[in-house]
């Protein structure tokens, strides 16, 4: 997405539509009122009509003349002024690039309203987050090239306030470059496994390091099995295919700074193994590597961003299949630092995985550490798709993590780990086994991860509910959502030792 900026008025650009912000208060929108009618006369009838209101995310189109270098015009409602919230601001300007997208539209001008209790640069970024986000389609299969999605390619910001403006530059040009993080992450979740494989996304995170700029090492089978990565094995053992192990690293901080790691649960395809999945939706674990796609995305913005912080990312990659060689109930699994485990369900695969990846990052003796994964139905159950789970050992992660949430309407919810679930998963031959049964499953889960963690403060990341959607949002799409990376670079970006 190109972004330039214009100390001028919105009439006074050329663009294929214009965007003009309207409060719905009663003395605001007759302020509102009266400017754009003089801006744009063509307007008058529209309101005089009574039928736009300015409510939250409504929108209204009106073709110009006369003066005005561009031919139409939306109105977009952001509601009441005191009430305006940063999401607000997403969602208006998401309706307005749909609105664009609608009509194939490819520039738009928007003009930066005033009166917002909103700081300019954090509205320059929200403003770019739902005009960048909102219209995203998966295309790559279409052999009808006219089936696109976001069809903008480029957005003009304008105000007569040339302070404004540089601040309104700073928060769009942060967002633009998060939001291509975000696409990324879709683009790769939404990839199916004969695309998608391990192999293939190891390739596409070399890709990621060489474009951004930070180093990729991928272990391939012969190393996994020299590092005794026997959960990853494990899972493995039913693919044709070869699991990959990727190691990602950005040195943008001091020297001597410990690195922040972040772990992304990267199965490629999840059949559920012996313990099959059904049929209906299976389809959808193509995505079950979105905690992979969200590392890889957020190394290549915090990367692109420049920022100062040490950065490593992790992801254990394989396919998660039925054949005469695949892990079964019952079998067990010894890992590196001892602990013993019983397979209980196949399905409960990827804290099989994400076990070996968190003792290796012990060995850079990290700050802090996340992981990512789409581990559990019982998270979406408790959930549902608008929150994440967040289980963790250290409060102080978890409250960045939260103040993170917040800001990117990407939220996060603490989940307790009592030690009184861990009886459910204590095991009978093992010290433990994968699965807990029916109840506290996200939280069982948390707590068979939290067996690998070592000392490194580190807080878990459930993803399932909000990275694989079911419908569209205001500016989500059907299918990956890409979650997690607006959320861990706003932390990152605020890391302070």
């Amino acid at each position: 997405m190109k972004l330039t900026f214009s100390q001028t008025a919105l009439s006074e650009v050329k663009a294929d539509v214009l965007v003009a912000f309207i409060p719905s208060d009663t003395k605001r929108f007759a302020e509102a009122q009266k400017r754009i009618t003089t801006e744009f006369p063509e307007t008058k009838a529209l309101f005089d009509s009574g039928d736009f209101k300015a409510k939250a995310a409504s929108t209204a189109m009106v073709y110009c003349g006369g003066k005005a270098k561009s031919t139409r015009l939306v109105l977009v409602g952001i509601g009441e002024v005191e009430k305006v919230t940063l999401e607000g601001v997403r969602r208006a300007s998401a309706a307005a690039a749909k609105t664009a997208s609608g009509k194939k539209l490819k520039s738009l001008a928007v003009a930066v309203p005033s009166g917002l209790s909103l700081e300019a640069e954090h509205f320059g970024e929200a403003a770019t987050e739902g005009f960048c986000l909102s219209a995203y389609k998966f295309t790559r299969y279409f052999s009808d090239k006219e089936r696109t999605g976001n069809t903008l390619e480029s957005i003009t910001f304008c105000s007569d306030n040339k302070k404004v403006l540089a601040d309104v530059k700073k928060g769009a040009e942060y967002a633009e470059t998060v939001c291509g993080g975000t696409l990324l992450a879709r683009a790769l979740a939404n990839t199916p496994d004969n695309d998608m494989y391990p192999e293939k996304l190891a390739d596409a995170a070399e890709k990621a390091g060489k474009d951004a700029g930070f180093k990729v090492t991928v272990l391939d089978k012969k190393k996994i099995e020299a590092l005794k990565m026997h959960g990853l094995l494990a899972v493995n053992q039913g693919s044709k295919r070869p699991p990959t192990f990727i190691v990602m690293e950005y040195n943008g901080g001091g020297k001597n700074d410990k690195p922040i790691v972040l772990v992304g649960k990267g199965v490629t395809f999840d059949t559920g193994g012996v313990s099959i999945k059904p049929a209906a939706g299976m389809g959808e674990m193509k995505m079950d590597m979105h905690g992979a796609a969200t590392v890889i995305s957020t190394m290549t913005a915090v990367a692109k961003l420049g920022m100062k912080v040490n950065l490593v990312g992790i992801v254990p990659a394989t396919e998660n299949m039925v054949s005469g060689s695949a892990v079964v109930p019952g079998d067990v699994i010894v890992y590196t630092n001892g602990v013993s485990v019983e397979v209980d369900n196949t399905d409960a695969e990827g804290r099989l995985i994400l076990a070996d990846a968190l003792l290796y990052a012990q060995r850079y003796k990290p700050q802090a550490c996340v992981d990512l994964a789409t581990l559990t139905g019982a998270c979406v159950v408790a959930l549902g798709t608008v929150t994440t789970g967040m289980m963790g050992t250290d409060a102080q992660l978890k409250s960045r993590l939260k103040l993170a949430g917040d800001y990117t309407h990407e939220y996060v919810c603490e989940l307790p780990l009592y030690e009184e679930y861990e009886d459910l998963i204590k095991g009978d031959i093992t010290d433990i086994k994968n699965a807990g049964g029916r109840y506290a499953g996200a939280i069982t889960a948390a707590l068979f991860l939290k067996r690998f963690v070592g000392d490194m403060p580190w807080t878990h990341l459930d993803i399932a509910g909000t990275s694989i959607l079911s419908s569209d949002g205001a500016y989500t799409p059907k299918g990956a959502s890409g979650v997690g990376v607006r959320l861990l670079c706003d932390m990152l970006r605020k890391w302070k030792g």
